[in-house]
């Protein structure tokens, strides 16, 4: 009996291989076409917009022959498909080039600035899943209460109202007429110069120094747009909670799960919101993604010295090569954290291995 059952148990073994080898494959072949189209999107956005890196590098009053010499060695003066070779060379090593701005690589501006909207975004987004998942619970548990009519509201004003308009009010509210935060800016300047971070992320360094002081300061300056961050967060998390619980809580298996006796308790934290988690990861992951890359304006307002802020005044200095570099770098973030979305995804949905 051993014989005939080992070759069904091979060839099973053999198409389960040959399916995880096809969607690793097809998996690479969207990492790099989706990459390729990012390059080309910011290469071609180089090109048309009406600013000349020449002139951005050396002025109006250069001399001719300087600024043919100069396009001669940034390669301007070779044929396009050639100059996207070099830019997409340039690009998967990491050489940006020069910020007219700050006269350094670009890529190390971005080490230096990246921290800091990391650190804004990953705050915002606890804060947004920590207070917007129960209000999802609420929500489909009390459908069409008070509660749930609250919460959608909340998820509404969070859609509509420009985060401009929230930090400015907030700024003027909480700072400005109680004081409960601190002025705008990542850090006071009497620990500027004091504090030395190791990782770029001031809450976690200041801790691991045990600078109870620095630690204090920082929260209070990064509350405030965190906050905000995590209040639009929460808008778009609550909302999905919401609709996967909704349809988690009409399936046949809650019926049944009543039906047994099992405490509501139970069957909505137990068993509702353990499938609707599936999901919901992905849907974290996306506003994750979408605060480390949308944080602009919340930068903006509060002089918070990330990467939003870095591409604002570059582009207010027309210093291209930073512009497109931190776009780079913002489109590879998020192209990262959804292949991690999906492979999370993958691991906790035993449906989607099988397929």
């Amino acid at each position: 009996m051993s014989i005939p059952e080992t070759v069904p148990t091979a060839g099973r073994s053999r198409a389960r291989a040959n399916g995880w080898a096809k969607s690793i494959l097809r998996f690479l072949v969207i990492i790099v076409t989706t990459y390729l189209g990012l390059l080309a999107v910011t290469f071609f956005i180089g090109r048309v917009i009406p600013i000349d890196p020449v002139l951005a590098v050396l002025g109006d009053r250069a001399p001719a022959h300087v600024v043919e010499r100069t396009r001669e060695l940034m390669g301007f003066n070779k044929p396009l498909y050639e100059q996207f070779y070099i830019y997409v060379r340039d690009a998967l090593t990491g050489n940006f080039g020069t910020s007219v701005l700050t006269t350094n690589p670009v890529m190390a501006d971005i080490r230096r600035v990246f921290p800091a909207t990391l650190e804004l975004a990953t705050l915002g987004t606890i804060i947004g899943s920590l207070i917007g998942v129960p209000l999802g619970v609420l929500a489909a548990v009390k459908r069409g209460s008070i509660a749930d009519q609250i919460v959608r509201v909340v998820g509404l004003v969070g859609y509509s109202v420009p985060i401009f308009w929230l930090a400015l009010l907030s700024l003027l509210f909480f700072y400005a007429k109680l004081r409960w935060v601190a002025y705008p800016g990542r850090i006071d300047i009497v620990y500027e110069y004091s504090f030395t971070p190791i990782t770029g992320l001031y809450l976690l360094d200041s801790l691991w120094q045990g600078q109870w002081d620095v630690f204090r300061d920082v929260f209070r300056h990064i509350i405030l747009p965190a906050g905000l961050l995590g209040y639009f967060s929460l808008a778009y998390i609550s909302r999905m909670t919401r609709s996967f619980m909704l349809n988690e809580l009409s399936q046949e298996y809650i019926v049944a799960a009543r039906a047994k006796g099992l405490s509501e308790t139970r069957i909505i934290w137990g068993h509702a919101l353990r499938n609707a988690a599936v999901p919901l990861v992905t849907v974290i992951a996306l506003s994750y993604a979408g605060l480390l890359e949308g944080s602009v304006l919340t930068e903006t307002v509060f002089a918070w010295p990330g990467l939003g802020l870095y591409i604002t005044n570059s582009l207010q200095n027309a210093d291209m090569n930073a512009v497109l570099g931190g776009t780079i770098v913002i489109g590879s973030v998020f192209i990262a954290i959804n292949i991690l979305s999906d492979l999370l995804y993958r691991t906790l949905d035993p449906r989607t291995r099988a397929r």
